[in-house]
């Protein structure tokens, strides 16, 4: 069975996405204001179709995650990720406010919607501390295939993202891990989940893993990975899936890609496109990549997850 899907507009500085009645998802595209942050869109709060909240935002921690979002932590000596800069291993991590960019929402290219999908399409620009325009960015998220005999539903995020500098330089993308502390490749679309899902399972197609089995695996070796925990208040668990569509892992791939995940000490992931190796986009050049995530009621395993995935058309 599917539910009946519908967006709406509000207050001006986000679109909704509900299914039923039940408010899935709000990306936000007029960001919080907050320079040190790196004001960019994302999506928060984000729910499964009962309602379960699967997304953080601004936990004390880490003031800059925001639900999921769209970062880049270490671009050219500027970071679009938020906080506090990783500078080195003598340096380590410092607060450098000249370093932090933002993203710039231009506006929509088309906002569609019936029953089955919405789909968003929008326009942005990377701006660095000091002004300059950095990155033209074309950015598609879409919500679909809403399950609920499953209790899930996926959601997609395309970027196209070109290279404007008027200086000609390129830009060269890393991560902490890059800059020189070991296994931190943070970077890439990041998903934040909500306090109470630290300690949750990681799961990966050969089956559970723990932190430390899964961080900085290829994802030419595990396409998806997925997360599920246990929720405060309520009886009820929830699991989350990220996966790869296929052009990011074939030759035509800017670089190639790894998995950040945590469960602990906070509950995170992140599409790493940059987490051994910098790789640089040239002036006037550009690059795409599609991700899903899939939303879900309750706590499945791995080969649950792995059925569910396969049986999603691109």
């Amino acid at each position: 069975m599917t539910a009946r899907l519908s967006t709406v507009h509000a207050l001006g500085d986000r679109v909704t996405v509900s299914a039923d009645g039940t408010e899935l998802l709000s990306y936000v595209y007029r960001p919080d204001p907050e320079p040190f942050e790196a004001p960019k869109p994302y999506i928060h709060p984000l729910r499964t179709l009962t309602g379960n909240p699967v997304s953080g935002y601004r936990p004390h921690d880490h003031r800059w995650h925001k639900g999921l979002q769209m970062t880049a932590s270490h671009l050219s000596g500027q970071n679009f990720w938020g906080g506090v800069s990783y500078l080195g291993p003598e340096e380590e991590y410092q607060h450098v406010p000249e370093r932090v960019g933002s993203m710039r929402h231009d506006g929509f290219s088309a906002v569609t919607a019936d029953d089955e999908r919405v789909g968003l399409s929008s326009n942005l620009t990377w701006i660095a501390h000091s002004g300059a325009e950095w990155a033209s960015e074309r950015r598609g998220v879409a919500v679909h295939s809403v399950d609920t005999e499953a209790g899930a539903y996926a959601m997609d995020w395309s970027i196209h993202l070109s290279n404007v500098r008027a200086d000609g330089e390129p830009l060269r993308f890393g991560s902490p891990t890059t800059a020189g502390r070991d296994m931190a490749g943070y970077t890439g679309l990041q998903w934040r989940g909500p306090r109470d899902f630290t300690g949750g399972q990681v799961l990966t197609p050969s089956g559970p893993a723990g932190d430390e089995d899964t961080m900085g695996t290829s994802a030419a070796d595990a396409e998806w990975i997925g997360f599920t925990a246990e929720h405060d208040d309520t009886d009820a668990r929830s699991t989350l899936l990220f996966a790869h569509a296929p052009e990011n892992l074939g030759p035509d791939a800017v670089h190639a890609s790894h998995w950040f995940v945590r469960s602990r000490p906070i509950p995170t992931a992140a599409f790493s496109w940059a987490f051994f190796e910098e790789f640089e986009l040239p002036h006037g050049e550009s690059f795409a990549y599609r991700y899903r995530v899939v939303v879900a009621d309750g706590a499945w395993d791995h080969e649950r997850a792995a059925a569910y995935l396969k049986g999603l058309q691109w």
